[in-house]
């Protein structure tokens, strides 16, 4: 049975990329002093309180699951950390000296799908974090999007709403990385000229997503309808059965020749003029 319990909808869990490594074994006990931080971790902010409650857990109960470690590249007689960092941290501070571990081998693009897969399954990255994750799998490994969302086991709209969210302005990104406004938030506000301003309202006044929707759409600019220039004949046209009938006329051409035209009249003797001139001509 495996140690590894793998989330359902997730593509792929830490019990199945365990099994693409290649001479995977387990250590029962690694002193903590011999392990070293990853360079390729996503997680960058841990919560406190999240951190306090495991401590707590691993001070009454010990380690429950083993950390994933690779050989470190950089030190000698270490070991890198490729899942686990918070159990890590959190063995630390209830005062352990040893913590279980499974040592594999995989390369860095192995060690960030390990990452990352496992910070998703147990919702430890915040939206930020996520977004950056898929990003460097972009960047770093030749993922596309549709790629990511297969190997996460999300959609590849999720992948691209989350990658949306690092463009938005640094102050805003850091609001979201905080907790101070959600993902939901966030999304609205990505392509606002203002956003950093919206944000702070937001904030500010505890806005929910719906009224930071009805917020967002009072800045928005109405759409500039694009007037199309009428060709100078036809205006001439137009101005000459003005001046010889008196009434309004509007003529209509489109690209393949076809359109209309339009006699605007004001009363009924404007009208009956009209039918008489088309009467007597035709």
């Amino acid at each position: 049975m495996s140690i590894f319990k793998p989330k359902k909808g997730l593509g792929r869990g830490i019990s199945s990329l365990i099994g693409d490594t290649k001479n995977t074994s387990i250590k029962n006990k690694i002193s903590l002093s011999e392990i070293v931080r990853s360079k390729l971790q996503p997680r960058k902010i841990f919560n406190k309180d999240s951190l306090d409650e495991l401590t707590n857990s691993i001070k009454e109960r010990g380690v429950v699951q083993p950390i994933i470690v690779r050989k470190s590249k950089e030190f000698d007689n270490k070991f890198e950390i490729v899942a686990g960092e918070r159990r890590w941290l959190a063995s630390q501070n209830a005062g352990l000296n040893e913590i279980p571990a499974v040592i594999i081998e995989a390369d860095d693009i192995k060690a960030l799908e390990f990452a990352i897969v496992e910070n998703v399954q147990r919702s430890d990255l915040n939206p930020i974090e996520e977004a950056a994750g898929y990003k460097r799998l972009m960047d770093e490994f030749a993922y596309d999007q549709e790629k990511v969302g297969k190997f996460i086991g999300k959609s590849r709209t999720h992948i691209a709403n989350c990658l949306r969210l690092l463009s938005l302005p640094k102050d805003v990104i850091n609001l979201v990385e905080i907790g101070k406004i959600t993902q939901g938030h966030a999304k609205v506000l990505v392509g606002m000229d203002n956003a950093n301003l919206l944000a702070k309202k937001i904030v500010d006044k505890k806005l929910s997503v719906r009224q930071t929707e009805n917020l967002v759409n009072l800045f928005k600019k109405p759409k500039k309808i694009k007037l199309l220039s009428k060709d100078t004949n036809l205006i001439d046209l137009e101005e000459n059965l003005i001046n010889k009938l008196g009434i309004r006329v509007s003529i209509k051409n489109k690209k393949n020749n076809s359109g209309s035209i339009s006699f605007n009249y004001k009363d009924l003797d404007q009208l009956n003029k009209i039918i008489y001139i088309i009467k007597a001509n035709y």
